[in-house]
């Protein structure tokens, strides 16, 4: 057994690891829709198909012009990728009448959920918006990001359509 053998195991432990949550099945948190039913984040689905969970907050310029790009293309996207879009709104309790009155002023065609205490953020340990996940069809989290600049939804385009392939 030679001196580099420790820290290989340590290194294929670290691997694994970092495989396995990135690979995590949503966590468990109950959220609202905007007509005000209750929904469970981790029965979150798209028969079988990819959903790209996106947080924002309506004060979030950021979140916006990427909600907005992806509305240009999002209909491309579902009829190419059977792709679902869940907005979450992490705006708080006293701002979350603002929600429902920007998402139908903008026209976006996502299914928004409100998350006013942040507990789905918190659950998965986001701490900045905008912030993205893609979903597989089984419910393992496959891609996450954070942040937005223009042009950054073709990417996200991209990784739904090497799920799809797989």
């Amino acid at each position: 057994m030679n001196s580099f053998t420790p820290f290989i195991k340590l290194l294929l432990m670290l691997f694994v690891l970092s495989v396995q949550t990135s690979y995590a099945q949503l966590p468990s948190v109950v959220l609202r829709s905007m007509d005000g039913k209750e929904v469970k984040t981790d029965t979150l689905s798209n028969n079988g198909k990819p959903i790209i969970i996106d947080f924002f907050a309506t004060w979030c310029k950021p979140c916006n012009r990427e909600l907005d790009a992806i509305k240009d293309e999002y209909e491309d996207w579902v009829e190419e990728t059977g792709v679902r879009l869940i907005a979450v709104s992490i705006d708080q309790a006293q701002n979350i009448n603002k929600v429902k009155p920007m998402v139908d002023s903008k026209g976006w065609p996502y299914d928004v959920l409100l998350d006013p205490n942040s507990d789905f953020c918190k659950a998965l340990g986001i701490q900045m918006i905008p912030y993205t996940l893609i979903v597989d069809g089984a419910g393992k989290i496959v891609y996450k990001h954070n942040g937005y600049t223009d042009g950054a939804e073709q990417e996200l385009i991209e990784k739904v359509r090497e799920l799809v392939k797989k």
